[in-house]
């Protein structure tokens, strides 16, 4: 009898350990896999060690041959030689880079210095000072900055207000800290990411009641479109496509718009939008930060010329997740080159709802995480032929010539220029990322 209790407790312990170690894979696997639009890491709230995890091996993933196959046409042809490394670098999502964006509403000291002890580097050309005119879509901060301390309580809802943003309860004040000495607002805008050159993996940061996460996990590529915005204090913001919300957070760091409306129409993207907002942006922005649900290609026309910057990151083919098989295997991959080639039509048609939305004399910036023509530069020569009082801005010597130490631009200097298309290389594993900014006339 005591021999088959032993025996019992083992088959137990061995079962739950199995279990664990499932657990522990499956953690891994979803702690790198990036978002379909825009490459963001922060999907969900996981609680994860707080020391640098190293890099290792990722569990091996099945290739759809029939995308792959497709790429090696597509992409054989319109990158030529920066195809073979690019190819090969979506294929290993081991070697895939990701960056860690600091929060300027949150105490971010000592996830900086712990950054810098590990080798992470600044992305940008400054850390601690002001933005600086190194680049000049990015503009120094306001003198008058809010003097209010964020609050994570409730809050009324504003009747103007799409969509309020929630918060986290309020978790309690220090017994010691008299009430009556006045708190210090958010520090300047400064828009901070920190890259490493090897492809380590950084922990997702953990929730924790009441208290606003202190960066943000994601492919560094993805900021280039908030700098080409260019946004000013002051500015109405109007970002499309919004969801996960790396982008509208990385507006929050870069200037202090008079509004920020992110727009979203799918519910559930919608949901997972506002938890990130929730998780970062303190309640003290939620007269200034709103969530709305407009189809976004009639946005355009019911809120015609009333944004001074409209971001579109549009809905696209991500050639890093749709290279490995879903449930569906090689008929899945059948069905997304299907939906693929109705990709086009849906992107014009949002980026004439952006440049209706942009007031004379304001900017949209169009954005994919897709290294396909057809949605890139053919999407935008499409909308630059047919809407009349627009024009191309040329992002190479604001944004490609400062930055090239970090991302792989396709060679520059093609006439005309539609816009800059970072491709992943090894070594510098950001991207696939294409950007182009238009200006509106009249």
């Amino acid at each position: 009898m005591f021999r088959r209790l032993v025996s019992r407790e083992l088959i137990i312990l061995r079962w739950r350990h199995s279990q664990s170690s499932k657990c522990l894979r499956l953690l891994s696997c979803n702690s790198v896999i990036g978002s379909d639009r825009g490459q963001d890491l922060s999907r969900e709230e996981r609680t994860v060690p707080t020391e640098r995890v190293p890099s290792r091996p990722e569990k091996q993933k099945r290739v759809c041959k029939v995308i792959l196959d497709r790429f090696d046409q597509q992409y054989g042809h319109e990158l030529g030689p920066l195809w073979p490394s690019a190819r090969a670098v979506l294929l290993n999502p081991g070697c895939w880079q990701y960056g860690v964006m600091l929060n300027r509403f949150a105490a971010v000291s000592e996830v900086k210095q712990r950054l810098q002890g590990q080798g992470f580097v600044s992305l940008l050309p400054h850390t601690d000072l002001p933005l600086n005119s190194s680049l000049p879509q990015l503009h120094p901060t306001s003198p008058t900055q809010p003097s209010s301390i964020p609050h994570h309580g409730p809050h009324p809802t504003s009747p103007t207000q799409p969509s309020s943003i929630p918060h986290p309860s309020p978790h309690p004040t220090s017994p010691t800290q008299p009430s009556s000495i006045p708190h210090p607002g958010p520090p300047p805008p400064s828009l901070q990411c920190f890259i490493h050159p090897s492809p380590v993996r950084y922990p997702s940061p953990p929730h924790r009641q009441g208290q606003l996460k202190p960066y943000y996990l994601m492919n560094a590529a993805s900021l280039l479109p908030v700098l080409a915005l260019g946004v000013e204090e002051g500015d109405r913001v109007l970002d499309l496509c919004s969801a996960p919300g790396g982008k509208a957070l990385a507006i929050l760091q870069t200037a202090d718009p008079a509004l920020l409306c992110c727009n979203e129409m799918d519910p559930h993207r919608r949901d997972w939008l506002a938890k990130t907002l929730e998780s970062f942006i303190p309640q003290s922005l939620s007269s200034t930060v709103t969530v709305s649900n407009q189809d976004g290609r009639i946005f355009g026309q019911s809120e015609a010329g009333m944004y001074d910057k409209v971001l579109l990151d549009a809905p696209c083919s991500n050639d890093r997740s749709w290279l490995f098989s879903g449930p569906g295997g090689e008929e899945h991959g059948a069905v997304r080159l299907r939906e693929r080639a109705r990709l086009p039509t849906l992107q014009t048609q949002l980026l004439r709802s952006a440049l209706a939305a942009v007031r004379p004399g304001g900017v949209a910036v169009y954005s994919t995480c897709t290294l396909s023509r057809s949605e890139n530069q053919e999407v935008v020569e499409a909308v630059l032929n047919t809407c009349p009082g627009v024009e191309l801005q040329d992002l190479e010597e604001e944004l490609a010539l400062p930055l090239q130490e970090h991302f792989t631009f396709t060679p520059l200097g093609h006439t005309p220029s539609l816009g800059l298309l970072v491709v992943p290389q090894q070594g510098q594993t950001w991207g696939p990322m294409f950007l182009s900014r238009i200006k509106r006339i009249h």
